[in-house]
């Protein structure tokens, strides 16, 4: 595991990155405090991530909500 200082990392994330995808862990410390751990994904649970999966379809029986705006909006008598 390397340890470097959050300036250091900010400077040299680039690289530091490449070292992560070669397997290796960055420890990021601010003062002295740990404050990330920088790690390689595991292979084994890897999905797709949420942002491209289909989103849910959600659907009710009955009218659409559409469809009773453009009824109401058709009985009122605006003029």
């Amino acid at each position: 595991m390397k340890t470097v200082t959050f300036t250091e990392f900010r400077q040299h994330a680039s690289g530091l990155f490449s070292d992560v995808e070669n397997g290796e862990t960055v420890l990021v410390v601010r003062h002295g405090r740990p404050i990330a751990e920088v790690c390689p994904i595991s292979s084994g649970g890897a999905t797709e991530p949420s942002w491209k999966r289909p989103g849910l379809r959600l659907a009710a029986d009955g009218a659409s909500l559409s469809e009773a705006i453009l009824e109401e909006r058709a009985s009122e008598d605006v003029l």
